[in-house]
């Protein structure tokens, strides 16, 4: 009896852990759009925003892994198909979906159209698993999109363009290789650390953004113009570091060391909770003021992350990391995965 109660309490101390992450993650990366919005106000094109964001990010993590995981590029090299494909395909091709998304859409429709991503991870789950998600899982999902369209207000003055619903489309595609391919990294230091691969995924992300900006298929367009933050007239340098530091070196680390613990499904609808940081910071950076439609759509989130939460907990499966399931090792990701 003693050793089943110590079982659930390392359990649940590694779901609080794994939650605390993933929801910090939300928040970093809630803060990405009105600092990028800040530098494509002074001039700064799409393209060249992400790649600044993703380089600086890129520099910030891998000083930290050769300070607290020396030999972290080795490890990258052994795994160098994932570090590429998650480099090229969650890091660069979300982010360069999404924008080309927003250059056909109004951005309250391309980010819905990104946040269908934890349909996607259920689907996906679903399907290679063959275990039907229990019915509250479901419900969870439904409830939780429904209080995204309130929180991002898609019917008042949205456009749909068939090719801006297609790039969002994709950019949802690859925010759910995000959950899926970081869900497969061992958190117990044994596979491929979240360190490593974050610093090689912004790494090879970085350079495939620059080369894909520098092949003149998007403007590329750097500007030493002032930015307006929150009000105030700054360096541009201010609002990259912010984006590189915050919105990229800590959100994606804190990220994937979150989902690593939690299972993909429910961490990519805590990732949901993205938008409802991302409407506080664009009110408190760039003053677009919350309307009382989206504080409910706050509030509709939150539920279905409670109900998706509780039924992942009631389907008990073998290789649950729930607190209340066995205490079982992941796989260590692998580098021909």
């Amino acid at each position: 009896m003693a050793a089943t109660e110590l079982t659930r309490r390392v359990k649940a101390d590694h779901f609080r852990v794994g939650l605390m992450f993933a929801i910090g993650s939300a928040f970093a990366f809630g803060s990405s759009g009105p600092f990028a919005k800040s530098l494509m106000g002074a001039g700064w094109s799409p393209t060249a925003a992400v790649t600044a964001r993703l380089a600086l990010g890129a520099l910030v993590l891998a000083i930290f892994a050769s300070i607290v995981r020396p030999g972290w590029h080795r490890e990258a090299l052994r795994h160098a198909k994932a570090v590429i494909a998650y480099g090229a395909i969650p890091i660069a091709g979300a982010q360069l979906f999404y924008y080309n998304a927003v250059a056909h859409l109004s951005v309250g429709v391309a980010l819905l159209l990104e946040y269908t991503a934890p349909i996607i991870v259920v689907a996906w789950v679903w399907a290679t698993t063959r275990r039907r998600p229990s019915a509250l899982t479901l419900t969870g999902v439904v409830i939780a999109i429904a209080g995204i369209m309130f929180v991002l207000d898609v019917f008042s003055g949205a456009h749909i363009n068939v090719a801006g619903v297609a790039w969002g489309l994709a950019a949802a595609v690859c925010a759910a290789c995000y959950f899926v391919m970081s869900d497969r990294v061992g958190s117990d230091g044994e596979g491929l650390n979240p360190v490593t691969l974050a610093a090689g995924g912004l790494i090879v992300g970085a350079a495939a953004v620059a080369l894909f900006g520098a092949s003149g298929a998007m403007p590329l367009t750097f500007t030493a113009n002032d930015a307006v933050v929150a009000g105030w007239t700054t360096s541009w340098v201010v609002p990259v570091i912010a984006l590189g530091v915050v919105a990229t070196a800590v959100a994606y680390t804190t990220g994937i060391a979150g989902i690593s613990r939690l299972r993909p499904r429910f961490a990519s609808l805590v990732g949901l909770s993205e938008v409802m940081f991302a409407v506080v910071a664009a009110w408190i950076l760039v003053g677009e003021a919350i309307t009382v439609m989206q504080a409910l759509g706050g509030i509709i989130v939150l539920l279905g992350l409670a109900l998706a939460r509780q039924g992942d907990r009631s389907e008990m499966l073998a290789d649950s990391t729930w607190p209340d399931g066995p205490l079982q090792e992941r796989p260590p990701l692998r580098a021909n995965s």
